[in-house]
Parts: C-alpha cells; sequence; structure tokens
C-alpha cells in the first residue's frame, strides 16, 4: 500500500497546475514566502571559526562562469561543483575545482583544475601534469574507484559531454569515457552524478541527471530579441520555458565499460524534470542503495531501489517531490545526514531567492515530513542557495548545516541594489531535538563575506580534526574555509575500505555510539550541490572520549567495534576490522 504524507496528498492535486504555470513562466520556481518569525538568540557559544585561506594556500585561479557583470545563456550561470578526495593515497585531501567558460570570449586558460595537497596548508597546481586540463562548461563531479583498483577515478558532467577519467596510480589521468561506452550521442547538459553500486555486485555504477535540453541556437541570448526579464531586467531564460533533461543509469560491466540501462532499469519511466545534484544512499533503511535528484522549478524525485535491477520513482508518495503546500521548489543543492541523531538519513535541500530551504525529516522507512519551520530554517529567505552540507562543525556531537549562496543575474544588483548578486554563507548550528539557530558573523570571517558562489564541499584538509570547507564562486578564486575550532570537544574520524563491496565503499553506512547518542553517516559520492567530501566520514562527540562503531558494508555484512577511543582518525578494512589507528592535529602522531 502506498504511503501518501500531507504533502503527497496535495501534490497529486498541485501538480497539473504548477506545471501548467511552469510551462507559461520563465526562470527559477519561487513561492514568494516571507521569513519566519526569528526567536530569542539561544547565547551559546560556537567554537568553530572560519577564515578563508584560498590564497596563501595557492588556489588563486578564477572560476569562470560567463562575464562578470552578465550571463548570456543559462549554462553560464548554473557554474559548477568541486570535490575533496585523495587521488595520490597519501592521506591528504586534494583539491579538484571545475569551471565553466563563456560565449564569444571563452578564456584558453579556463580549465578544470588539479590541487595536490603539500600537507603544509598549502597546494599545487598539477593540471596538466595529471592529465587534466580541459576547458569548456563543466558542472558536476564523483569520485569513485570503479574498476576496484585502489585509486579514486573521475566522472565529469558538462554541456555538450561528459567525461570519464580513469585514475592511473601514477599521478595520472585518462580520459576513457568513449572506450567506456559514456560519449553521449548528442550534446546533453549533465549536471548531477553519483557511482552507486544499485545491483550489490561489489562494482560502482553510474547515475547521471541532466537539466535542460540546451541549444543555443533556439535560445533568446540576455538582452537580445524575446530575452527573459527578471523584476523588468533582461535575463538569460530557463530553465522553465525549456525542454526537460533526463536522466541515465549506467551498470558497470567490469572490464573498463559500462551499459546504458536507463530503459531496463525504469530510470526512464519517470518525467525527467530540470535535474540538477543527486545523493545516491538508503534511504528506506532496506540495505539497499536508492537515489535521490535535486530539481530545479520541477518536482524532485526519489528513485527507490526495487532490489532487482530496477527502481521506481516514489518522490510525491514519500513526500520529498515538492513543499509542504505542494509548490515546486528550485531544487539545487543536497544536504545528506542524521541531524535528528535517530539512526536515519534526513534531507535538506536549498533553493531560490524568497523561499525557504526545505528540511525533510526521515521515518526511518523512506517516508518523510517537512519540518522546515519547526526547525527554524524558514527565518532565512533572502538569498540563492547552492551547495549546502550536514556536518558536525564545533564536534559538539549535533550535525550542523552550511549553505553557500549567491545570485544568478549579474545584471539585476545595477537596477535594484537590494538583490545583491554577492551574499554571503549561511550556518545553522544545531541546537537539539531538531531546531537550529542561524549563524553568520558569529562564525567568522570566511562565512560573513560575500560571493556569488555555487558548489561547497566539505572535509579536513589539514587533518587536524575538525571540517574544513571548500566553496566555488563564481567568476573569482573558490574559498578555502579553515576551520580554527575551540573547545576542546572530542570527535571521530572513520575510513572504510571494502574488499568484495567496491574499494570506495560507496554506499557503507557508519553508526557510531557516543555519550548516550547515536548518529548515521553513509559514504555517498556526491552531494551538495554538484560536489564530493571527504569521504572519512566525520563524527563529533562533544564530551564523550570513547565511542561504539557499527558498519554495514555495502554488500550487507556488519562489522562492530566497542569502546573506540576518540580524536583518531579509525582504518576500517572490510572484513579484517580496524588496521590502523592515526591521531591527527598538532600531535599527530601513528598510534595503535
Amino acid at each position: 500500500m502506498a504511503f501518501f504524507t500531507r504533502r503527497g496528498l496535495l501534490s497529486l492535486l498541485a501538480v497539473p497546475a504548477a506545471r501548467l504555470f511552469a510551462q507559461k513562466q520563465q526562470g527559477m520556481a519561487s513561492r514568494g514566502v516571507k521569513p519566519a518569525p526569528r526567536g530569542k538568540p539561544s547565547g551559546l557559544p560556537f567554537h568553530a571559526r572560519f577564515s578563508d585561506i584560498a590564497a596563501q594556500a595557492g588556489l588563486q585561479r578564477p572560476v569562470v562562469a560567463g562575464h562578470a557583470d552578465r550571463a548570456d545563456y543559462i549554462n553560464e550561470v548554473m557554474s559548477c561543483g568541486a570535490a575533496f578526495f585523495d587521488y595520490d593515497n597519501d592521506g591528504w585531501l586534494d583539491i579538484l575545482l571545475l569551471t565553466g567558460s563563456r560565449f564569444g570570449d571563452p578564456p584558453a586558460d579556463a580549465s578544470n583544475r588539479l590541487y595536490r595537497n603539500n600537507r603544509d596548508g598549502t597546494f599545487t597546481d598539477v593540471t596538466e601534469k595529471a592529465g587534466l586540463f580541459r576547458t569548456g562548461y563543466w558542472y558536476g563531479v564523483t569520485a569513485g574507484d570503479f574498476d576496484n583498483d585502489g585509486f579514486e577515478d573521475l566522472f565529469l558532467t558538462g554541456w555538450p559531454q561528459n567525461a570519464l577519467y580513469h585514475n592511473n596510480g601514477d599521478g595520472t589521468f585518462t580520459d576513457i569515457t568513449r572506450t567506456a561506452g559514456l560519449l553521449n550521442a548528442r550534446p546533453r547538459f549533465g549536471s548531477g552524478c553519483a557511482f552507486v553500486d544499485y545491483d550489490r555486485d561489489g562494482k560502482l555504477d553510474l547515475f547521471v541527471s541532466n537539466y535542460v535540453d540546451f541549444d543555443p541556437k533556439a535560445i533568446p541570448r540576455a538582452g537580445g530579441p524575446g530575452s527573459c526579464d527578471y523584476y523588468g531586467v533582461p535575463v538569460n531564460c530557463g530553465p522553465r520555458g525549456l525542454p526537460y533533461g533526463y536522466h541515465s543509469l549506467y551498470r558497470n560491466n567490469g572490464d573498463g565499460s559500462f551499459t546504458d540501462v536507463t530503459a531496463a532499469s525504469g530510470i526512464g519511466k519517470a518525467d525527467g524534470g530540470f535535474g540538477l545534484t543527486v545523493v545516491a544512499a538508503d534511504f528506506d533503511n532496506d540495505g539497499w542503495p536508492d537515489i535521490y535528484v535535486a530539481c530545479d522549478s520541477t518536482p524532485s524525485l526519489l528513485f527507490l531501489n526495487n532490489r532487482d535491477g530496477t527502481f521506481t520513482e516514489q518522490g510525491l508518495e514519500r513526500g520529498v517531490a515538492l513543499s509542504e503546500d505542494g509548490m515546486e521548489q528550485a531544487g539545487m543543492g543536497l544536504g545528506v545526514g542524521d541531524f535528528r541523531l535517530d539512526g536515519s538519513l534526513h534531507i535538506v535541500k536549498t533553493h531560490f531567492r524568497e523561499d525557504t530551504p526545505v528540511l525533510y525529516v526521515n521515518n526511518g522507512k523512506g517516508n518523510f515530513r517537512d519540518e522546515t519551520i519547526r526547525s527554524g530554517l524558514a527565518v532565512e529567505t533572502r538569498f540563492v542557495c547552492w551547495g549546502v552540507g550536514v556536518s558536525d562543525l564545533d564536534n559538539d556531537g549535533n550535525p550542523d548545516i552550511l549553505w553557500a549562496t549567491g545570485n544568478i543575474y549579474p545584471e539585476v544588483e545595477k537596477k535594484l541594489p537590494q538583490i545583491p548578486h554577492k551574499t554571503p554563507r549561511v550556518i545553522f548550528r544545531n541546537l537539539g531535538k531538531g531546531r537550529f539557530e542561524e549563524l553568520i558573523a558569529e562564525a567568522g570571517p570566511g562565512i560573513e563575506a560575500s560571493h556569488s558562489s555555487r558548489g561547497v564541499a566539505f572535509g579536513d584538509f589539514d587533518n587536524d580534526g575538525d571540517v574544513d570547507v571548500l566553496i566555488v564562486n563564481q567568476n573569482e578564486p573558490p574559498s578555502l574555509l579553515r576551520n580554527d575550532l575551540a573547545g576542546g570537544a572530542h570527535w571521530l574520524k572513520v575510513k572504510v575500505t571494502g574488499v568484495k563491496s567496491n574499494r570506495s565503499a560507496i554506499g557503507a553506512r557508519v553508526t557510531v555510539r557516543y555519550g548516550g547518542q547515536v548518529q548515521t553517516q553513509e559514504v555517498l559520492s556526491q552531494s551538495s550541490y554538484l560536489s564530493v567530501s571527504d569521504k572519512r566520514l566525520h563524527f563529533g562527540l562533544g564530551a564523550a572520549t570513547v565511542a561504539d562503531i557499527e558498519i554495514r558494508w555495502p554488500l550487507g555484512p556488519v562489522e562492530r567495534f566497542e569502546q573506540v577511543p576518540a580524536d583518531h582518525l579509525i582504518h576500517v578494512t572490510e572484513g579484517s576490522g580496524i588496521t590502523r589507528r592515526e591521531r591527527l592535529g598538532p600531535r599527530k602522531e601513528p598510534a595503535g
């Protein structure tokens, strides 16, 4: 029997009208809501403080996204994600930054960039040496060891083509898109992507979402004849008014190639919509990975795994397609985590300005309810919001929420200064019991600084036991927000490596019990906005000095470890238990 939330019932009535409205309009969906009243500040100290050290770290090249004062087409403004990943297996996070371009005068050096971590707070640009120099319009990234050789490979989405890069294990990558069977037969606007072992055969498959059917010859240029407008200002058109993108699933053949199983798997049955960020995770707790797609101005999609190689799309029935009042929203980014400390994966989704983000709470069986207003997130509606993460920024044991913001129309601010193009980042610190409190200036200059940002990646780049943040800024260098954490709270990191399961252990579920609380995380291959975060799962423990760990591997087996000491990075290999312990931070030294 299908489960219907209040939103689900409303959705069935609202969708025809909403879709008709979408066909008549252009731009991104917004409900035009006012912010909810703010409660009294808690007065609690927030011990995380973020400073942007990108320049001194060597991240000085801008991410191109149209012109600084205008954007001709929608493929210029959507921009791209980034990745924190360890491409050379030295235990330190490296950085991949994607880029866009612009029509008319594309910069010859506007390439995707790979930066190697020098282990001293700085990075070296190794793009050309690694074989990754490539200009064009790039959007999403997923990282995973698709051939189980021990090194993380990269899949990038773009327009008009995507790219699969094999990690050769010697610091270089090879483009194998064509031989892998992943070259588009016609131009497509790839956006979200995720490696996922959907059939649990130990090999990573690939899901790709697509945004719009983009043809610059068929779309009015901003400011030209037939141009669209925003509050009377000529701007680029879309996504509404443009043809949908449709999404694809590719099965890993185990020989370096993939087979398109979109039709056979049931993915092709869904009305595509304007797909953006993808998260593959087990939302209904049945041990099999599901796929959630944030869609811009169309209902978001939840593909539930039928455990037989097929999926059924149930976003409306499960309560994650629309807002609580049954309206489409401009789904951009996805944060997934256990911010209620109940052992389930909940969802935060970001949207356009004059709308709230949405916080979906999972009942543990893959049915969700909208807790946006009750959680306190509805106090913020000023910004266009993008990359988002659920991460314990102050190590107090309660995962917080951070997202980046930035407008999509650089032309508007000159006429309407009340709609700035560059806006600050936002933190909602977790107060416990499902309540959050907004922080901006209190979290440091890196949060308060204004940029037009997109992708966000979370990870401990300096290995000091807290979570740092990498942010893509349009037509500027990125921000690298170092977390300078005080307060003395404890933490634990868990790095899992598959053996029978896929080597990256994507889909592994780690549950940690500490100080009478429980928190669950999964190893994800994409989240935020088209980005990849540190696969070493980070758990703030608050005052707890030990924790119990349970790992459910992607193929199903469970391993448990008791009384694990805090303030360590724990390496766990499937079937072999804890194989290494590292004490990170200023006292970094081998342990155990």
